[in-house]
């Protein structure tokens, strides 16, 4: 064989690793040695036969390889030339493969490594007609792969064409190429030169494959940079063209700078390409004209909006109660709701229950509880005012197809609080009008909708906003007029009127502080005692909340204030001397009769204060049957009346009453205070029991109260 040397079966040898290269059988291969034992066994071998074996490591990194770390298979070759490099320790060495080789185990690995190897006995060539059709397919490949690289030289491919052994053939164009050390030691290890040119032709295919693919990527890369270059260059035109017009503004460098802003926004890629589109329109916009005003407000407003941007919640139930008892007395009810969203958040920081609407009558502290709300969970606050508005476009922002053109009010609210994660609260929501404009109710229902609000769209911006991290809580100070749609997606808690006592405690802990603050009165100057405060409350205000009795404190401060600038040296207020600071007393107690009365009941009222007495008084007197009803009573009293009157009627046998009553004596029903108007369901039994008394003469306990309706048939009614 031309191939296989005439040795022993095996060999004992020096032994060389190679980095990333492969030697072939009967190829010439020109490398730099460095490493010590490498070198040495250099020597070894020019000592005796100058036969060493090569043989490629699996990692190239390693410096001291073992058996373990090379391929079995390498090349016994033949020591051609070595040279020492100038300046340096490493030699240079030409070698020409002679046959290939198994290594079998090291003998010695110091000084240098020598190893048993075991000779492969080559198959010779069938030169069969699978094997020329295989060498003629495989040279056409080399020679398209050829075209790709132009470091293969005519020579080696003049010198391909002329090869017809096909063991040689393939040994040849492998390492003619820039295959990896992996593949090509593929290629020596098959001995078979029928399956070895079918291993090297597909090779050759699959890179040539992998090559069009680069050249494909390449030319789409080439394109893309010299649309970019073109733009580019166009670009410099039109700033050159601009700054030789004396024109200030740029359309294209503020474009620029546009768009190096909107890549650096935390959003979507669907926004951004948006906002993209808007500069380009912005680009080709003659300088000053109108529609570029509007393009580069819409931009600004955009960047405006803190995507990306969140506050870190401070959930510690413990402490969200201490800030709410600080700032509220009472209120226990909504206190308790409150805590128990925090500990739901707590847990599940993705949970987006319902939007929680405190409805309750003016001054009861709805809006400032949830400033403390926001204040114990460390988030951003921000006030919506509802009341009055009557355009949707006040909610969902106006289209930008006219001037005035802007965001609604919910985008204006994440925009001013910077954050996607505030507190919003929306005042007054059961005052939304609406009208030809709109229902802007129904503009509110997708912003307070946790299963949609996370696509929230204003007109004005034209693309999705997330509002699902808001927390959305309103305020109402009468749920009847919220449509029926927008109130179930809000849970309602109500915040009833506080008590003397609870009034009391929230004056003396919380507004007498304020109000001093504000008017830099100290302890020592300004003195209001507790009955003076519980006389305030009495006899000065009456109503639900404590803003009256806020705005009471203060005329006390004010006048106190005057009294120190005129010489004074401290005030001190009583409930004897109250009446000298703010005037006559407003309202008296409820006052009940000493004695038992005919025709004279004591009802009783509800009003936002709690209650009070409502007496109703009846008088018979002799006429033609007409029934008369004073004192500004509404349509459901009026109905009591004529009920009670037709009940009566029905039963005057069994009362032992006149059965002509109805057609003789004039009826008058009379509720005091006529100014005040009344009305409602409760009071048809203390109306039907006066005039009972009255026709009947029969006296009613004075110390006695009652309400409820009656029913035609004479059914006590629970109280409305």
């Amino acid at each position: 064989m031309e191939n296989c040397i005439d040795i022993t079966e095996f060999v004992e040898i020096p032994v060389i690793a190679l980095r990333g290269l492969v030697l072939f059988p009967n190829m010439t291969l020109h490398f730099d040695v460095g490493r010590k034992k490498s070198i040495s066994a250099l020597k070894s071998a020019m000592n005796k036969n100058q036969k060493v074996f090569l043989v490629t490591q699996k990692d190239a990194s390693l410096d001291d390889p073992k058996l373990e770390d090379v391929f079995d298979v390498g090349v016994i070759c033949e020591i051609k030339q070595m040279i020492r490099i100038q300046n340096s320790s490493n030699l240079r060495v030409v070698v020409k493969g002679i046959s290939r080789a198994r290594i079998i185990t090291f003998l010695q690995e110091k000084p240098f490594i020598t190893g048993v190897c075991d000779i492969i006995e080559e198959k010779e060539p069938a030169d069969s007609i699978k094997d020329i059709a295989a060498s003629r397919v495989t040279k056409k490949e080399f020679e398209v792969y050829a075209q790709n690289y132009s470091k293969i030289s005519n020579e080696v491919i003049s010198k391909i064409i002329s090869i017809t052994n096909v063991s040689e053939l393939s040994d040849y164009i492998c390492a003619n190429t820039f295959f990896d050390y992996e593949k090509k030691q593929q290629v020596l290890e098959e001995c078979d030169p029928s399956k070895r040119i079918l291993l090297v032709l597909t090779l050759l295919r699959s890179e040539n494959e992998t090559l069009d693919i680069e050249a494909e990527i390449q030319e789409k890369v080439q394109k893309e940079i010299d649309k970019n270059q073109r733009e580019y260059f166009l670009r410099e035109e039109m700033r050159v063209i601009s700054n030789e017009l004396g024109e200030e503004d740029n359309p294209v460098e503020e474009a620029d700078e546009y768009k190096n802003r909107i890549s650096a926004l935390d959003c979507s890629d669907e926004i951004k390409q948006k906002l993209y589109k808007e500069c380009d329109k912005l680009m080709k916009m003659p300088q000053g004209s109108h529609e570029g005003t509007v393009v580069r407000n819409y931009i600004e407003k955009a960047l405006e909006i803190p995507f990306g941007k969140f506050t870190k919640d401070t959930l510690s139930l413990e402490k969200a109660r201490k800030v709410l008892d600080k700032d509220h007395y009472g209120l226990d009810k909504v206190k308790d709701r409150i805590v128990e969203s925090l500990a739901v958040f707590k847990r599940n920081p993705d949970f987006s229950g319902q939007i929680l609407c405190l409805y309750g009558p003016p001054g009861v502290g709805k809006t400032s509880i949830v400033k403390s709300l926001a204040k114990s969970m460390n988030r951003q606050y921000v006030r919506v005012a509802l009341g009055g508005i009557h355009d949707e476009a006040e909610i969902r922002g106006h289209r930008r197809t006219y001037i005035g053109a802007m965001t609604g009010r919910i985008a204006d609210a994440v925009i001013k609080s910077g954050v996607m994660n505030p507190i919003i609260l929306l005042d007054e929501i059961d005052k939304v009008g609406n009208d030809y404009k709109g229902d802007p109710s129904s503009a509110l229902l997708e912003a307070l909708d946790p299963e949609q609000n996370n696509s929230f769209c204003d007109h004005y911006l034209d693309f999705p906003l997330d509002l699902s991290k808001v927390l959305f809580i309103t305020t109402a100070n009468d749920t009847s007029t919220i449509s029926a749609p927008l109130y179930d997606r809000m849970e309602v808690i109500e915040l009833n009127s506080y008590t003397v006592e609870e009034k009391f405690n929230i004056a003396k802990k919380h507004l007498l502080r304020k109000e001093m603050q504000k008017h830099s009165l100290t302890a020592r100057e300004f003195k209001l005692s507790d009955d003076a405060i519980y006389k305030i409350i009495e006899s000065y205000t009456r109503e639900a909340g404590v803003r009256n009795l806020e705005k009471h404190i203060a005329t006390l401060c004010r006048k106190a204030t005057v009294e120190l600038e005129s010489g004074k040296k401290s005030v001190r207020i009583t409930a004897k001397n109250i009446t000298d600071y703010l005037g006559a007393e407003k309202y008296t107690k409820d006052e009940v009769a000493k004695d038992n009365q005919v025709g004279v009941v004591n009802g009783l009222a509800w009003t936002q204060v709690g209650g009070t007495l409502l007496p109703i008084e009846i008088s018979v007197v002799d006429g033609t049957g007409k029934i008369e009803l004073t004192g500004n009573l509404g349509d459901v009293m009026k109905e009591s009346a004529r009920t009670a009157v037709s009940y009566i009627r029905s039963k005057a046998d069994e009362y032992g009453l006149d059965k002509e009553f109805y057609k003789n004596k004039d009826i008058h029903i009379h509720a005091p205070e006529g100014a005040i108007p009344k009305d409602g369901p409760s009071a048809g039994l203390a109306i039907t029991t006066a005039l009972l008394s009255e026709l009947s003469g029969i006296e009613i306990k004075h110390n006695v109260a009652m309400t409820g309706e009656i029913s035609l048939k004479g059914k006590a009614l629970a109280i409305g």
